[in-house]
């Protein structure tokens, strides 16, 4: 299929939620542009309601329905950030929220999304928790995808909006964490509807390769994440969000989930910012990349959440030897 979200789709979306979501800052960062050697600016959505950039495509998606349907209810597979914020979208819009998470599901995100508002139903898996959804769904129950719906890629790509307005002059790498790939089609299509030149680099860790491998076999291949980028782990792509990855991405860049870990810790350390892995991630990929930048281009990194347990950290830390 061809990726069928728009440059206007977007900009029409970021009219609508403009009232509902916080618009994150963009700031240069010294330290990241000395290890770079390019001027280097962060778009900190880790700072976003809910701790992730995901209540932008749930309240366009949301917004979207009718009195009926939101009456109907909402039912939605995620063992993360997209759980927490389709919670909190639901909750405001007076719609009742289920969440079918694995059974793996860390206790941090369960808590999480019941404070913001949802009903929590564990499954055995995700591959279940998929299949009771569309069960929910034939008994009347609006099924909201994480990823592989228009109206979610449309509301995340005013992160993209937001980026190219707030860095204060074109940028020429952009870095985004990829998991079932619709957050880094929103943010390619409204960067490179805005620019075409812009070059977007998608970022995977080892262990939560679901765009690597899908492209690789030319359609969607189910995975079963190992990473510790819990957000990156989606069990599988889809047709549109590999769409969109062909016509946006430069390339996929993998990175060990060690490396994650220690630009999280330095991250942390020198800009006072909590990241989770799935966006310590781009910070990483920039380090790994960063012979290719050239002198006066301009780099930018999306930092996407930072839903993270502090005891989950000092494990890492422990482990990686960070």
């Amino acid at each position: 299929m061809q990726f069928d979200v728009t440059l206007s789709d977007i900009q029409n979306a970021a009219a609508r939620i403009a009232g509902r979501i916080r618009r994150t800052p963009t700031w240069h960062s010294a330290g990241l542009s000395t290890r770079f050697g390019v001027e280097t600016v962060v778009k900190v959505e880790s700072l976003q309601l809910g701790g992730s950039f995901k209540v932008r495509g749930c309240f366009n998606k949301l917004m979207g329905l009718g009195e009926a349907e939101l009456a109907r209810g909402i039912v939605t597979v995620s063992g993360g950030n997209h759980a927490i914020a389709v919670s909190l979208a639901a909750k405001a819009m007076g719609a009742r929220a289920l969440v079918l998470m694995p059974k793996a599901t860390p206790a941090l995100n369960i808590a999480l999304t019941e404070a913001a508002g949802g009903a929590v139903e564990l499954c055995e898996d995700a591959v279940a928790a998929f299949a009771k959804a569309e069960d929910y769904a034939a008994q009347g129950m609006v099924n909201v995808h994480s990823y592989d719906d228009p109206a979610i890629i449309a509301g995340h790509g005013s992160v993209g909006l937001e980026l190219a307005s707030d860095a204060g002059g074109r940028l020429d790498h952009v870095f985004v964490s990829i998991g079932g790939g619709g957050f880094a089609a929103g943010v390619g299509a409204a960067l490179k509807g805005l620019d075409p030149a812009v070059r977007i680099h998608g970022v995977e860790t080892e262990g939560a390769t679901t765009m690597t491998q899908a492209l690789a076999a030319g359609a969607p291949v189910p995975i079963r994440p190992t990473s510790i980028a819990r957000t990156l782990g989606a069990p599988f792509a889809t047709q549109r969000t590999m769409a969109a990855a062909r016509d946006l991405l430069e390339q996929i860049i993998v990175v060990p989930d060690a490396a994650a870990v220690r630009e999280l810790v330095w991250v942390l350390q020198n800009g006072r910012v909590l990241l989770e892995p799935a966006a310590a991630c781009v910070v990483a990929a920039a380090e790994a990349s960063k012979a290719m930048f050239r002198p006066g281009e301009r780099v930018a990194l999306v930092l996407c959440g930072s839903n993270v347990a502090l005891e989950d950290i000092a494990r890492w830390r422990g482990e990686f030897g960070v």
